[in-house]
């Protein structure tokens, strides 16, 4: 619980209100003169569509157990909206990692709306004007937003804010697949008893890795040569692994044989891109049929089922760990003894549900992580960043861990600290190979074009292959 709060101070924090009805609301003219520089909270503002977002709060990476004490913007409810405060608080970081403490968490239902959340904010000496506002709105609780600008400063460089460790709301970027990708459909069965336990693998290691998609900018499927000619470069540079997500595109025969002619192995993956998280689905079935009918397991080194299937609420936790135990029966049925896990987020396994029941059927933990989604967190921290996450997924579970994929767009939207640029792509993965070095899966090899840009506008961004050689 926080220990202390401070009082309001006269600054031009941005106006907003709440207005419950349809009708013409007028809003007077402000002015507001800083003396000095001045720390306070001010409400940021940010476009998004229906979900659940995390926003503001007070992030910090420590090397070890720490007590920290630090000010933060908070939110409470008041008649006709919310009100934002600064205040201070203590926390006890149990182990080394990223902590946020103290974030604003808001359910969007609608398709898209603005959401409003503290953040800690400076301003220079200086004056600040907001002009008379008259408006009509024409929905039930439609947000009235007000934002300062500087009439005159004095000496200082800049009167304008600087927002400090808030949280923009760009979502996570999660794998995606061509929306030409099909699946025939298989007659359904009913699932075998799965096997509870057996022998616990060890995280495959060797030389670095990268994850690659069989699809070309167009968003098909490329072929045998394509593909031979891409690995041939990968490895080249010294990798030996790389991440497939699907079986789609024949992934598993045609880059299982380019693997094979260059010594590379690979991390094969079942793909669920939809609600519907069962060996009974199609899409899903398909899948593991593939797997099954290749059975190349001296190529492979770690499983995954599901990517994100957690973060995009394609599965229950209870679904997944069925899903996850018919994989392991299936490779191991075959022979094959690698690891088998899934693929998600810090706060998928932060959440107790998911833990219990996940934790005691993988074999070793895999998260995504990308720095770039932290905005307080810059490209040069990327790797501290990262394997301070990959530490707190690892004692939830108990188990040793693996980023099985990072890495850092080169354009999209600036969040916070947190810049898109081939520059800061360079400094991130620098940053993170200096970290985690082949404990990590880059992502990826290659711009893809066939995706939307997304909320960040980086979805198509993050090809890292005019890096190798330079800082990977």
């Amino acid at each position: 619980m926080p220990n202390g709060t401070k009082a309001p101070v006269a600054v031009p924090t941005p106006y907003w209100s709440t207005c419950p009805t349809p009708g013409t609301y007028t809003y007077p003219a402000k002015t507001v003169t800083v003396d000095k520089t001045t720390t306070v909270v001010a409400a940021a503002t940010t476009e998004v569509c229906k979900g659940t977002y995390t926003l503001g709060g007070y992030t910090t990476t420590v090397d070890k157990p720490t007590t920290v004490t630090f000010e933060y913007a908070a939110e409470k409810t008041k008649e006709g909206g919310y009100e934002h405060y600064l205040t201070t608080t203590t926390y006890v970081c149990p182990s080394a990692g990223a902590y946020t403490v103290g974030p604003v968490t808001k359910t969007v239902t609608e398709d898209t709306t603005t959401l409003v959340y503290p953040v800690v904010t400076s301003y220079c000496p200086g004056t600040y004007a907001a002009d008379a506002v008259t408006t009509t709105v024409t929905d039930d609780y439609e947000i009235i937003y007000r934002p300062y600008t500087s009439v005159g400063h004095s000496d200082s460089p800049s009167a304008y804010p600087t927002a400090h460790d808030g949280h923009s709301a760009v979502k996570y970027p999660t794998a995606k697949f061509p929306s030409n990708s099909s699946y025939p459909t298989y007659p359904t069965s009913t699932p075998a008893a799965y096997p509870t336990a057996t022998p616990v693998p060890q995280k495959p290691a060797g030389g670095k890795k990268l994850t690659y998609t069989p699809y070309n900018q167009a968003g098909s499927c490329k072929g045998k040569d394509e593909i031979l000619g891409d690995l041939t470069k990968i490895h080249g540079y010294g990798f030996d692994t790389v991440r497939v997500y699907s079986t789609d595109c024949d992934a598993l025969p045609n880059i299982g044989d380019a693997c094979r002619s260059l010594g590379m192995k690979m991390i094969i993956g079942v793909f669920v891109g939809q609600p519907g998280c069962d060996n009974n689905h199609p899409h899903v079935q398909q899948q593991i049929q593939d797997i099954k009918d290749w059975a190349q397991w001296d190529l492979v080194t770690l499983a995954l089922v599901g990517n994100e299937a957690g973060h995009n609420n394609y599965c229950t936790p209870g679904q997944l760990k069925s899903l996850i135990l018919q994989v392991k029966d299936v490779l191991h049925s075959g022979g094959c003894n690698v690891p088998v896990t899934t693929a998600d987020t810090v706060d998928v396994w932060q959440r107790p549900d998911f833990s219990a029941e996940i934790c005691p059927v993988v074999d070793v933990v895999a998260i995504n992580s990308h720095a770039y989604f932290d905005a307080g967190v810059s490209s040069d921290r990327a790797g501290e960043f990262v394997k301070g996450q990959l530490q707190i997924v690892k004692e939830i579970c108990g188990k040793d861990g693996y980023v099985v994929e990072t890495g850092w767009p080169s354009a999209g939207k600036v969040n916070g600290l947190a810049v898109p640029s081939k520059e800061d792509q360079s400094k991130a993965i620098a940053s993170l190979y200096e970290c985690l070095g082949n404990d990590a899966v880059y992502f990826s090899y290659e711009d893809d074009h066939w995706k939307e840009p997304g909320e960040c506008g980086c979805e198509q961004s993050w090809g890292i292959c005019d890096l190798f050689g330079v800082v990977l």
